[in-house]
């Protein structure tokens, strides 16, 4: 298993309560798949986007540490892609 850095950036028009269930369940795509979620960092939080995305202008940042197989972040891209709550997504490999 490999480690990875991911930071996705949801719709700013959630409130908390979905925002959570959102950041839940991204976790869990990773969990169900045999990863682990190492840290979560949400210091970024709502931010002004440098362009609109699918007309939002806002945004708020989340970044995650994971430990995951390749299957695990095979079916995070595949299911991610499809969430209409996240504006959009980037998976880096973690070399601390």
């Amino acid at each position: 298993m490999r480690n990875y850095e991911i930071m996705y950036i949801l719709k700013a028009d959630l409130d908390e309560a979905a925002r959570d269930a959102e950041k839940s369940a991204i976790a869990k795509l990773i969990t169900d798949n045999g990863g682990e979620v190492k840290k979560t960092d949400e210091s970024l939080g709502l931010r002004d986007l440098a362009y609109p995305i699918n007309d939002e202008v806002k945004g708020y940042y989340v970044v995650i540490k994971v430990s995951a197989g390749e299957p695990a972040l095979r079916e995070f891209n595949r299911r991610i892609r499809h969430n209409a709550n996240v504006l959009r997504y980037l998976v880096v490999v973690d070399h601390e």
